[in-house]
């Protein structure tokens, strides 16, 4: 199958690798950073088995086109995309925290709130909230951007008790924050779709502060059909969403949510091809765009060749 489960390139001035979840990155020259969003897939912090075709292009075009479209509000890492599954970028030093924002009570925060926590990341929520309704406004709950293991849940009290980040800084990541979930949830609408939560993250380049890694994808972000949204909310069904909380119930379901002594299920091709088809169902919903399968040629040698040829433009 025409997926990238792992690169293993050696560029001239690469002065790095560094494997994550889902993607390769090179750094080169110390300066930028040559990032190929890999078929991997990952969930409860675990990377699955199999590789999804073409969920890294599906995940790094709509980033590129979410950055692009969001460049006003802030700056991003991006330099070039010289290939569907790859972005060239500067290097930022990262802040070492996720910003988390929900408009609806959905994923995680349904869970906690479903076991009787009624804070998430000291944020108080409303008695009486059922899974899926409207918040009276986005919350901004951030986790720790762990390099290993699970990230985990943290107040804006903490992160600035902690000194994880100062707050001058940390107001304006959640100014940030707040005005990308606006557009992201304005162009969402637009495609018939409601942006349920989703995270950013950033980094800095001295005084600058730039949105760096992905955007409103169905890896960082929930979205909600809007069309029968309120119908089922009011008779207590399922919401019909586009994110990877599928994938997360299909593992639940089937006896996985990443803890010890638990096995991932068998994926069988079956299953791959139904998460490749959502991927990209998500693709076209979202940006009302038909997703373009490249030709079925030597992927890896293609995207070998697309960051060379971007490399030496820099």
């Amino acid at each position: 199958m025409n997926a990238i489960k792992e690169t293993h390139f050696n560029f001239e001035g690469q002065t790095n690798y560094y494997k994550g979840k889902v993607r390769d990155v090179y750094t080169i020259k110390d300066k930028y950073l040559a990032m190929v969003v890999t078929d991997r897939i990952s969930a409860f912090d675990v990377v699955l088995p199999e590789a999804i075709p073409y969920k890294g292009q599906v995940l790094n075009q709509i980033a590129a086109k979410f950055l692009e479209a969001t460049a006003d509000i802030v700056p991003n890492w991006v330099i070039s995309v010289p290939d569907p599954s790859v972005t060239i970028g500067r290097i930022c030093e990262p802040f070492k925290v996720e910003m988390v924002i929900r408009g609806y009570l959905a994923g995680h925060a349904a869970r906690e709130y479903a076991a009787g926590r009624k804070q998430v990341c000291g944020v108080a929520l409303a008695d009486g909230l059922k899974e899926n309704d409207k918040l009276p406004e986005p919350i901004i709950t951030p986790t720790t951007k762990a390099a290993v293991g699970h990230d985990e849940d943290i107040s804006r009290e903490d992160i600035l008790a902690k000194g994880i980040v100062s707050e001058a800084d940390y107001i304006q990541l959640e100014n940030y924050t707040r005005l990308l979930f606006q557009r992201g949830t304005e162009i969402a609408a637009k495609q018939g779709l409601i942006l349920v939560d989703t995270k950013y993250e950033f980094g800095k380049v001295g005084d600058t502060i730039y949105l760096i890694d992905e955007i409103h994808t169905p890896d960082s972000s929930r979205y909600f059909y809007s069309e029968g949204y309120a119908e089922r909310q009011e008779s207590g069904e399922p919401q019909k969403q586009l994110s990877k909380e599928f994938v997360r119930k299909w593992l639940i379901e089937n006896g996985f949510q990443g803890k010890d002594g638990q096995n991932v299920p068998v994926m069988t091709p079956e299953i791959v091809s139904s998460i490749s088809e959502r991927y990209i169902e998500l693709y076209e919903q979202i940006t009302g765009e038909k997703f373009i399968k490249p030709e079925l040629a030597d992927v890896i040698k293609r995207v070998e060749n697309a960051i060379k040829g971007a490399l030496a433009s820099i």
